[in-house]
């Protein structure tokens, strides 16, 4: 696309997984620019959001080297001023699994995303495949209120044991990063039950809760088996289903999917 430009929405703590987007991006569009917004919207209460990671001149640093165009970097006043009222809703996609777990959660996304689309108005904005339920909530949202962009999803990227790349990996102890490559396993083990023939989504939910519980350190919080665009739980699995589970480490919630 002649003159195209593309958004990556990050709130910060950059690494590979962000990096990757990133180089797609530049690949794919003329022009990239970035956002980083720890958002305030999008945490709950209890949550980690005094602690998340922020590493701001780092990142700033990685951006440049990777050629983004321009950087925005706002406060949460410039968000969210005095009086602020207004958020975007998407119903029924944002209730089951983390809505469940982070009631508000995907509202808060939902209304943050659409301001950035209102403020760089890319043609593509890039997501990871690691945020599925967040990426549904948002085709949605895009579909439904006419936003002229085309969200575009890469793959997760992993550690060399398969854990997904996070910014709040970094809260992991030594034990506690040793253990949690056992979601990745236990999304696998789904995987491969599938592959051999199985189709009732009881019995792989079964084997994740095989393979989480030799973890003693893991505390599961679901496992879903569903349809990768509404989020609604599946009986009988077929190709394109979203297997999906999160955990908590320690004090540390991980989630992570698989795409059949």
């Amino acid at each position: 696309m002649v003159g195209a430009f593309g958004l990556v929405p990050t709130m910060g703590a950059l690494h590979d997984g962000h990096a990757s987007l990133i180089r797609r991006a530049r690949m794919e569009c003329d022009h990239v620019g970035v956002s980083i917004f720890v958002n305030p919207a999008q945490f709950g209460q209890g949550e980690d959001l005094a602690r998340y990671p922020r590493a701001i001149e780092d990142d700033l640093v990685l951006l440049e080297s990777l050629g983004v165009d321009v950087v925005w970097t706002p406060s949460p006043e410039l968000v969210y001023p005095t009086g602020y009222q207004t958020w975007v809703a998407v119903e029924d996609v944002s209730r089951p699994l983390e809505g469940i777990k982070r009631p508000g959660h995907f509202r808060g996304v939902a209304t943050m995303v659409a301001k950035l689309l209102n403020v760089f108005m890319p043609n593509r904005a890039y997501f990871g495949q690691k945020d599925a339920q967040q990426v549904a909530v948002l085709r949605r949202m895009v579909a439904d209120l006419n936003f002229v962009v085309d969200i575009v999803v890469s793959p997760i990227i992993r550690e060399a044991d398969g854990l997904a790349m996070s910014s709040r990996n970094v809260y992991l102890n030594e034990d506690e990063r040793l253990a949690a490559p056992v979601l990745y396993r236990a999304l696998s083990a789904m995987k491969a039950k599938f592959e051999g023939g199985e189709r009732n989504a009881d019995s792989l939910r079964a084997a994740a809760v095989e393979i989480l519980s030799t973890e003693p350190l893991v505390k599961t919080q679901y496992i879903s088996v569903a349809d990768t665009d509404t989020v609604e739980e599946l009986s009988e699995v077929g190709a394109g289903a979203l297997l999906s589970a999160a955990v908590t480490i320690g004090n540390t919630r991980l989630i992570d999917n698989i795409i059949l």
